[in-house]
């Protein structure tokens, strides 16, 4: 297993401890969860420029990154739902925004065709993980509002920019 799928693979593991940081009520929790968040972001970060930069795509990597980010996000994004941070539609949101494109990318894999992240989807992902950081700070509440609008404003605007551009695999169904 070469290093960026084994950071890609610390960042699932990470996801355990970064809960129970959240949800134990011990000193400075919430601030330990903030920590391991933020070494398992930058570990998402770091895996694909060490990935693209020596050329060790592998699929296993095609395939754990993105899931792994998605299961990074929807464990902080339920947690505020829980705290009543969130709105369970916001999360909703980004759930849809999710599967969809998921579901996209199956349909172009089944005609040979690879959708790569594109520019706003990485603006969405870059967004919710400042969003999520902030969110576990104690910010304001009006804080926090906005960064449940960026999350969902950015969510919605690339899971429709990835649509509009890939419509075409759709257009047979």
């Amino acid at each position: 297993m070469n290093l960026p799928n084994k950071l890609t693979v610390l960042r699932m593991v990470l996801i355990l401890p970064f809960l129970l940081a959240l949800y134990w009520e011990v000193p400075f929790g919430r601030y330990i969860a903030l920590g391991i968040f933020i070494i398992a972001s930058l570990t998402d970060m770091a895996d694909g420029k060490i990935a693209r930069k020596y050329n060790l795509i592998t699929d296993f990597g095609k395939f754990m990154d993105p899931l792994a980010d998605k299961m990074l996000v929807t464990a902080a994004m339920v947690y505020f739902v829980d705290m009543g941070q969130m709105a369970g539609w916001a999360l909703l949101v980004v759930l849809v925004r999710e599967f969809g494109v998921s579901g996209l990318r199956m349909v172009a894999s089944d005609k040979g065709r690879v959708i790569a992240a594109g520019w706003s989807g990485k603006v969405k992902t870059a967004a919710t993980m400042v969003c999520i950081v902030l969110m576990l700070l104690p910010i304001p509440p009006v804080g926090n509002s906005l960064c449940v609008w960026v999350i969902v404003g950015t969510t919605i605007y690339s899971g429709v920019e990835y649509f509009v551009k890939n419509k075409d695999v759709l257009s047979d169904m």
